[in-house]
């Protein structure tokens, strides 16, 4: 144990975060690369990264997935899988004209949004898109409508909006945002056109929020809030900000556990510990066993919500397996994983 890792003298408590981790549309995702090496063996071609971590990329491309910019660099009648933060139609024509075989990944609450774009854009509204300029989810759905949306990224890009008129602009969002800041947007972009619309229902996805309200519950009580995702996961990044904010002594962001720093813990008694999104939980748990080797040994989880939700693989899939002799006999339920596979 690192001298003065601990303030306890009977060691210090880990406040484990629930949920955490994997959402449904990161199993289906990560589930659907895995099931098409199953059925037609490697390699299998993936448009970007199938979800925002590291340690998933590099798993699944240990077991034969290819992981592509663009689908210019897809070999011309080959299989190719979109990432689950989707992509815009210029991109499926781009596949098209290659003559690829497709399999959609997009989570179902990000194809939810590119429908409430394309919407819009045919009452000829002004969209207002709040996400982070280029970021995949975001460049697929300003590609449903490009001549209509805005992408705001900040409330203080508000201020140069322009729009054709007042009364008919609408606004959606990127759905791994911070729920407090996109609430600053809209009502900064409120104030400057009053009769601004709504979207039908929530865009930001139910375990960005869920993720992000079991942060705020326990950031008060940990002097350091540990965060494990990858840099470019944009709900994981949040999370740092969130605990910041909530009152956490301290926040960091990981990848996995050779990344902590003993001197992060110095002086500490209670460490927070939560993982965005398209994270396994074998990462968490590496990082439980280093908390325990350096004076963390009680782990306390505190649960703010239970999840259900899942969501069944894509349709020509399903229907590929099928053919195959691999079908799910459980088709909507989470995926079946090994213990040292991207669960």
């Amino acid at each position: 144990m690192t001298p003065g890792a601990s303030a306890s003298p009977t060691g210090g408590t880990v406040l484990l975060a629930a949920p955490r981790g994997y959402c449904a549309g990161v199993d289906r995702a990560v589930d659907v690369v895995e099931k098409t090496l199953d059925l037609y063996g490697p390699p299998v071609y993936v448009r970007k990264e199938i979800v925002h971590n590291k340690y998933v990329v590099e798993t699944l491309t240990r077991r034969g997935a290819v992981f592509v910019q663009d689908t210019d660099e897809v070999p011309e009648g080959a299989r190719v899988v979109f990432s689950a933060h989707g992509v815009s139609p210029q991109v499926r024509a781009a596949a098209d004209a290659r003559h690829l075989a497709t399999i959609d990944a997009t989570c179902p609450l990000v194809t939810k949004v590119h429908r409430e774009a394309v919407r819009f854009a045919k009452d000829d509204y002004d969209i207002i898109l709040v996400g982070h300029e280029g970021h995949e989810e975001v460049e697929g759905t300003f590609g449903e409508a490009p001549s209509h949306i805005q992408v705001v990224g900040s409330p203080d890009e508000v201020a140069d909006v322009v729009v054709r008129d007042p009364s008919r602009v609408v606004w959606i969002s990127q759905t791994t945002l911070s729920v407090d800041e996109t609430r600053e947007t809209v009502d900064r972009l409120r104030e400057r056109f009053p009769q601004l619309i709504d979207p039908p229902s929530d865009d930001i996805c139910y375990a960005t929020q869920n993720r992000q309200v079991s942060v705020k519950t326990i950031a008060p009580r940990v002097d350091v809030m540990i965060v494990v995702g990858s840099a470019n996961s944009s709900n994981s990044v949040r999370l740092v900000e969130v605990a910041l904010e909530a009152g956490a002594g301290a926040a960091h962001r990981i990848d996995k556990a050779d990344e902590l720093d003993p001197a992060w813990f110095v002086g500490a008694s209670t460490v927070g510990l939560t993982s965005g999104a398209s994270v396994p939980e074998i990462l968490v748990r590496e990082v439980i066993d280093w908390l325990g080797e350096h004076g963390f040994p009680t782990v306390e989880e505190v649960r703010t919500e239970t999840e259900t939700i899942t969501f069944a693989l894509p349709r020509n899939l399903r229907s590929e397996l099928a053919a195959g002799g691999l079908a799910d006999p459980r088709p909507h339920a989470p995926r079946r994983v090994s213990s040292d596979h991207t669960s």
